[in-house]
């Protein structure tokens, strides 16, 4: 799986964890940057390029994850969920198809955070689940904008 991440420069030391967690996972991890103080540009980033399929998932992370979460759900194909506790990350996945995971820095704890990725990423939606009517919905409801 390959998994883009990207966060503000708030954020920048448990980006930098997460990915190292997700290496230890297997995965390729991809850095699209920390540097920028409008975090909006990097979310938009980051769903761009999950939405055009050059990466598998996302991993965005600011303060509290709202504004990424946001910014990113911005972007025809971008599904962003913020994570905050291992239930929702479960459910992002499951009942939600999400691709890109939101957290906060300044919110969650390090430990917590490595939680929801383990989670986020280690689950697929089944496309044969009870969800699949409402997830179907919202998809019909982004490629008719």
């Amino acid at each position: 799986m390959k998994v883009l991440f990207g966060c503000d420069p708030n954020a920048a030391e448990m980006k930098n964890d997460l990915m190292k967690v997700a290496e230890k996972l297997g995965c390729e991890v991809v850095d699209m940057g920390s540097e920028d103080p409008i975090y909006a540009n990097t979310a938009i980033a980051v769903a761009e390029a999950v939405a055009a399929g050059k990466g598998d998932r996302g991993v965005l992370v600011c303060g509290t994850g709202l504004g990424m979460s946001i910014a990113a759900n911005k972007v025809k194909g971008a599904y962003a969920a913020l994570l905050s506790d291992v239930y929702s990350a479960q459910r992002s996945v499951l009942s939600n198809n999400a691709n890109i995971a939101c957290m906060g820095a300044f919110t969650i704890g390090g430990k917590l955070a490595e939680e929801l990725l383990k989670t986020f990423l280690g689950l697929s939606f089944d496309p044969s689940s009870s969800s699949a009517p409402k997830v179907a919905r919202y998809h019909a409801y982004d490629e008719a904008r």
